[in-house]
């Protein structure tokens, strides 16, 4: 599966968010490149209300979308053998337990750009950090906040304008990406 595959499911979920006026935010991999890096991705993150999840299984489930398993919150794409994993607002990131950072409602805080509704760059560095720091497994998620330091030159000072519990990581974070390696 190649990376055009993974942005036509894109552009063809949020179509049809769109069109049945659900309110959603772009997450993943596809917010990183949407803010400066890119990082090549096999699925879609989206980020939905339950009653977003409900009504957009309501809508998409046996017209080209099915369910990963059944009662499953992720979705697969079947035109283009994408996963569609939905994160959910209210709930938190990493481990999924309670931390001061949760995955917000979509509705309040998604910037609507030429090709769909993304997560702000600060909600989004939050939430991979608060994974990243809870969750053993996702280191990747601290990977990609200093890549997208780096790609997209971000400020030591955006640390204060994170939630205190992942601003001492984002600074970490962004002295460590401010040495090159060598080529």
């Amino acid at each position: 599966m190649g990376t055009a595959e993974v942005q036509y499911a894109l552009q063809k979920l949020t179509a049809l968010l769109d069109a049945a006026g659900i309110p959603y935010a772009v997450a993943g991999a596809m917010a990183l490149n949407h803010h400066g890096y890119r990082r090549v991705t096999v699925d879609v993150d989206i980020l939905l209300t339950r009653d977003g999840l409900d009504r957009l299984k309501h809508a998409a489930l046996g017209r080209g979308y099915v369910e990963k398993f059944p009662g499953s919150k992720g979705l697969r794409d079947t035109e283009h053998n994408v996963a569609i994993d939905v994160l959910l607002a209210g709930e938190y990131p990493g481990d999924g337990k309670p931390k001061p950072v949760r995955f917000p409602d979509p509705a309040l805080v998604a910037i609507r750009g030429e090709h769909g509704a993304f997560l702000p760059l600060e909600t989004l560095i939050e939430l991979k950090l608060a994974s990243g720091l809870s969750a053993p497994h996702r280191l990747k998620d601290l990977a990609d906040v200093l890549e997208l330091i780096r790609a997209a030159a971000l400020p030591a000072a955006l640390a204060s304008q994170l939630d205190p519990s992942v601003g001492a990581k984002y600074t970490e974070l962004w002295t460590a990406a401010q040495t090159r390696d060598d080529e």
